[in-house]
């Protein structure tokens, strides 16, 4: 897994609403209205940044869990998943579907966005 280009920014696109994410798969709860999850890995300096990001974002929105995920520790999920870099970021709704998936660092704004989409 490596980091992005220069400027951190990825891509954003729709997620895959077919799939569900539960609280057994991410070995953590999910958030009562959306839940953002975070794939990193240790010397992911953009992961650091969006740690930050998505935790505000949490801590703003009620009902909205953050969930960091070590994609190197978890090899079998992030395959499953189809992972490439980090940070990849999933925003699943209630129910665990995946609605929007983006990868590199993201800006608040786009995190806010998404969860509109996911609530």
């Amino acid at each position: 897994m490596h980091e992005g280009g220069p400027t951190g920014r990825g891509q954003v696109r729709d997620g895959d609403g077919s799939r569900r994410l539960g609280a057994a798969e991410l070995d953590a709860e999910l958030g009562e209205r959306a839940t953002l999850v975070q794939f990193s890995s240790a010397f992911c300096q953009p992961c650091r940044a969006t740690r930050r990001t998505l935790s505000e974002v949490a801590a703003m929105v009620a009902g909205v869990a953050h969930i960091e995920i070590d994609a190197e520790s978890r090899l079998e999920l992030v395959r499953a998943l189809g992972i490439a870099r980090t940070p990849t970021v999933l925003v699943l709704d209630a129910a665990g579907r995946i609605v929007r998936r983006a990868s590199g660092q993201p800006r608040r704004a786009d995190v806010i966005a998404a969860l509109g989409e996911a609530v």
